[in-house]
């Protein structure tokens, strides 16, 4: 069994702010969270988490922003005081490139679910296409997938669906989507760009389009393309960079607390890390947390 090396455990110990790093399709978030977290921890020679609990020195980690286990691309995370900035983070607009497919409608809205409808997509033009996402362009209403991160009595509605239990779909709720555009039409396959705010769900999207085009339509591939400052070309770090090193090099760091914040009781204190972007807006949703077991407080997805 490796050693412990002190000095790199407290190099990754003092670690603050946020980075982005590369999500695989497969994976849950939280998963490669995890994956992360070992990865990190065996660097500095911690191979049972049960020696930090033990000296009560817990490595804080936490994501902003579900990604769907069929989906890929730009996940930000929170290290230590960091994990306070992922709310604030989540205010930020975020964008998309999506593969959807015509014709036919699956449970989960994606490819990963069963096929529960089958209609005609012919008479469906790229003309018509066009003229129909103008009205999803702007501040929308829409209502969530029901195999999601949202939660029902504590329990994802995903887990209580799977249990083979009734759940009812939740309320329509305003999102907003900033940017919409047809890069690809080949039918019954069609390519999106989106920029959208918190809180959107691109599977419910593709599911309203192709019922608009009194057709049906559900999410083949989903790529996240940028989160606030993050971009997947620029920011992320594959997982073969997924080093104490190369996030400290990439990391947004955060400032000092002061002497008032230190002393602040705990709920009353504001954000130690504000966002580096003047980004700002309410009702965003919470970031999921890592600490020595991995919990379920997951944000809503995407």
């Amino acid at each position: 069994m490796a050693a412990v090396n002190n000095v790199t455990l407290s190099k990754l110990q003092s670690l603050n702010g946020i980075f982005a790093i590369y999500k695989k399709k497969g994976p849950t978030s939280a998963d490669v969270l995890n994956i992360l977290k070992q990865k990190l921890l065996k660097e500095a020679g911690v191979c049972n988490s049960n020696h930090l609990k033990r000296k009560k020195q817990a490595l804080k980690l936490g994501h902003g922003g579900t990604l769907d286990s069929t989906a890929s691309g730009v996940l930000v995370v929170g290290i230590g005081q960091g994990t306070k900035m992922l709310t604030t983070m989540l205010a930020g607009s975020k964008k998309y490139t999506v593969v959807g497919e015509m014709g036919k409608a699956t449970d989960t809205l994606d490819s990963s679910g069963s096929i529960v409808q089958e209609k005609p997509y012919d008479h469906i033009t790229r003309e018509a296409f066009e003229e129909k996402m103008k009205e999803f362009i702007g501040e929308i209403m829409q209502v969530p997938p029901l195999y999601s991160a949202l939660k029902k009595d504590g329990k994802r509605l995903s887990v209580l669906l799977k249990q083979g239990h009734v759940v009812e779909a939740k309320p329509a709720r305003p999102v907003t989507v900033y940017g919409l555009s047809l890069q690809d039409f080949s039918p019954p396959f069609f390519t999106l760009d989106i920029e959208c705010g918190g809180g959107f769900y691109v599977r419910s999207l593709v599911d309203d389009l192709g019922k608009a085009l009194s057709s049906c339509a559900h999410v083949c591939e989903l790529t996240r393309t940028k989160q606030g400052q993050f971009s997947l070309k620029e920011h992320v770090l594959l997982d073969e960079r997924w080093t104490i090193q190369d996030i400290s090099q990439s990391l947004q760091p955060c400032p000092e607390p002061t002497v008032v914040q230190k002393n602040w009781k705990r709920g009353e204190t504001q954000a130690a890390c504000p966002l580096p972007s003047p980004e700002r807006a309410a009702g965003a949703p919470g970031p999921h947390r890592v600490g020595d077991t991995a919990g379920d407080r997951c944000s809503s997805g995407d």
